[in-house]
């Protein structure tokens, strides 16, 4: 097993199942992700910073078993900058 941190680009879905197969490049190098990949697609957008374990495939493709988002998260990134008012705490 082996861990990269990059910039994710060119996000792709290959294949779309109950496990949707994701593709993705993280500073040059292919990657597929389909454990967890609907949780991936929430959390990662084109051009934020990742961390990711796996491993290469017969193809020179890096399979990823986890992964780590650096920094915020594109589902906090929503939240934040929605312009739904925030609640107000009952007394």
């Amino acid at each position: 097993m082996e861990s990269k941190i990059g910039i994710v680009s060119s996000i792709k879905i290959l294949n779309m199942s109950e496990r949707p197969l994701v593709y993705f490049k993280l500073d040059g190098v292919s990657c597929l992700i389909a454990g967890h990949s609907l949780n991936f697609l929430a959390d990662v957008d084109d051009g934020m910073k990742v961390s990711v374990f796996g491993e290469y495939n017969r193809r020179k493709q890096f399979v990823i078993k986890k992964y780590s988002v650096i920094g915020k998260t594109k589902l906090m990134m929503e939240f934040e900058y929605s312009s739904m008012p925030a609640k107000k705490a009952f007394a």
